[in-house]
């Protein structure tokens, strides 16, 4: 008998968010309402990405990675598949810190350097990186200079 394999495509689930309202980032803060929206509460770790078009509306967003309590796994071919399935011209990052304390670690700001190259290289603009809690508010890593 023979074995064959199967090659899995990638596929993309579109789904309408409720009243319709495109979301447009103009500031961090833009950015971070859209993604407490969808991760502010989580009580894990949770790597989200916003795509954005050239007029930096959302086109699409991906929770690319969930964690534990305090990490996340974070690699460049998981963040910029959905930034190439969609087309997009820059993505903000952001993820989650359950312990209300929003001001990165190292680990934070090296993953954000290796991503914001990567993004060079493949024509992606990283725009910025938040950490977010819905309780404490985020930071802005392009804010504090990282980006």
């Amino acid at each position: 008998m023979e074995t064959i394999y199967e090659i899995q495509r990638i596929r993309q689930v579109i789904l309408e968010v409720e009243g319709g309202e495109p979301y447009i980032i103009r500031s961090p803060e833009d950015a971070a309402k859209v993604a407490t929206e969808f991760i502010g509460e989580d009580d894990r770790e949770v790597f989200f990405v916003m795509c954005l078009n050239t007029k930096n509306r959302v086109v699409a967003v991906h929770r690319c990675h969930v964690g534990s309590i305090n990490a996340s796994i974070v690699h460049p071919r998981e963040v910029f598949k959905s930034a190439i399935l969609n087309n997009s011209a820059a993505i903000i990052l952001c993820h989650q810190h359950p312990s209300q304390d929003t001001n990165p670690s190292q680990e934070d700001i090296e993953v954000t350097k290796r991503l914001v190259n990567a993004g060079h290289m493949i024509g992606v603009e990283v725009l910025d990186h938040l950490i977010i809690n819905a309780e404490a508010g985020y930071t802005s890593l392009k804010e504090k200079g990282y980006v």
